[in-house]
């Protein structure tokens, strides 16, 4: 047993040794292997290197062709722009001599084509804006192509000229009817028949138009003026021959029609006044409705007084002094002192009836200038207000403000005016009635004292 194991033994430690020769020859071969890819991807990169700077060595060589050319370049273009810069003045030398020659061979001439430029230049707005372009067009294109003409006008051209300046003043005296286009204030147009006067106004079945010199058209006005005037151009349009009508004209061509649309109207004015304005109206309505009806009231009480004074005798109730005799009837048989104080009773009962509302009358007549008072000072405390926040550069911005201050103090009087005249038509009818029954009252007192006396 013991050699058995000895041999076993002998026999591993002989194996182990081979393996661990194997193994260290195996490890030899790769380090070999290594070593040689080493050297390989060295020399690759050494290749690769040597490519690269040849590659820039190239580059570089075109670049300095690319420099050499571009340097050549500029020395060709300087050369041209000196050679430019010597022709130019050159050329301006040469075009001071060929303008003095034109100035030597036009002679007087060159005077009449500065005329002809200055009168064409001077003319081409009163002409384009004419209302007599809007008949005749395109009369002011020769003037344009004159006014920046460099050359002598042609015979053709001084004939065109002569010819749109006569026709400017020939037509200016004349009345004439033509079709023309007019453009609509909502941007439809369609064909009108027109009446021109002279170069003042257009006038047409719908009222006065305007000339528009930027769109070569005709308009209407944005407002028209007041009804007489619209009323003499309608009668002028539809006149006949030879028959004369008075109408109104623009003397500017237009400008004060323009201006007069401008204008606030009578319904603007009174929206001007404000919260203030709208009050005074409102008690001017009150006043007026309180005066028509005591107007009526009192006329009435007139009436029926009138009626009983023609029959004293049989006293009605319907009317103030049938009621004053019915107390007197009723009373005949009380001494004259009670009877007196009988009928000034019954006088003071029907007082207050006659003399209803005329002292409100008063009260709204007095109150009214004070209202436009009070919207005079709140305008003007607006316009202050105004000039502390944009100053006075645009009077426009203290415009509404200054309008409610003279609004307000014309519908103040306005208010007052009319009020104080119908507290005296009705207080002057109030005392004639009182007078009538204290004339009464005081004959029947009279009366009744002489059968006492009797």
């Amino acid at each position: 047993m013991k050699k058995v194991f000895k041999g076993l033994m002998i026999a591993a430690a002989v194996t182990m040794s081979a393996g661990v020769c194997l193994n260290a020859a195996a490890d030899t071969a790769k380090l070999d292997q290594l070593l040689e890819q080493v050297k390989k991807n060295r020399s690759a990169d050494a290749k690769l290197d040597a490519a690269r700077e040849q590659e820039f060595l190239s580059d570089r060589a075109d670049k300095q062709a690319l420099l050499s050319k571009a340097k050549a370049a500029f020395a060709a273009e300087e050369a041209r722009g000196k050679s430019l810069t010597q022709q130019f003045a050159d050329n301006e030398g040469k075009l001071a001599a060929k303008e003095q020659e034109l100035q030597t061979a036009q002679g007087t001439l060159g005077e009449m084509f500065g005329i002809v430029r200055g009168n064409a230049t001077e003319t081409i707005g009163s002409i384009a804006t004419s209302n007599i372009s809007a008949q005749f067009k395109g009369r002011e294109d020769l003037l344009k192509k004159l006014s920046v003409a460099k050359e002598l006008p042609t015979i053709t051209e001084l004939e065109e000229l002569w010819i749109a300046l006569q026709t400017e003043m020939t037509e200016s005296a004349k009345v004439s009817k033509f079709d023309g286009n007019v453009v609509n204030l909502d941007g439809t147009s369609g064909q009108a028949n027109v009446v021109r006067v002279g170069s003042f106004v257009l006038i047409s079945d719908n009222g006065y138009l305007v000339y528009n010199a930027d769109t070569k058209e005709m308009q209407p006005l944005g407002k028209q003026p007041e009804s007489h005037i619209l009323s003499d151009a309608a009668a002028f349009k539809g006149a006949a021959a030879g028959e004369v009508k008075p109408v109104y004209i623009d003397p500017t061509g237009g400008n004060l029609l323009r201006l007069k649309t401008q204008e606030a109207s009578l319904e603007d004015q009174f929206h001007q006044g404000g919260t203030v304005g709208y009050v005074i109206t409102a008690l001017l309505f009150l006043g007026l409705i309180i005066g028509v009806i005591r107007f009526i009231a009192l006329s009435s009480a007139q009436a029926g007084i009138n009626s009983q004074l023609k029959n004293l005798g049989s006293p009605s109730e319907k009317n103030a002094l049938g009621r004053i005799l019915k107390v007197y009837h009723d009373n005949k048989k009380a001494d004259v002192e009670n009877l007196e104080l009988k009928l000034d009773e019954a006088i003071m009962r029907e007082t207050p009836s006659i003399e209803a509302g005329i002292g409100l009358l008063k009260l709204i007549a007095a109150v009214g200038p004070l209202l436009g008072l009070l919207g005079t000072v709140v305008g003007m405390i607006g316009a202050f207000q105004m000039i502390t926040l944009h100053g006075t550069g645009d009077p426009k911005i203290m415009a509404d403000q200054i309008a409610m201050a003279l609004v307000t103090t014309v519908q103040g009087l306005l208010c007052a005016l009319p009020m104080l005249f119908v507290h005296a038509l009705l207080q002057s009818k109030s005392n004639s009635i009182l007078h009538i029954l204290d004339e009464q009252s005081t004959g029947l007192i009279a009366a009744h004292a002489e059968k006492e006396n009797a």
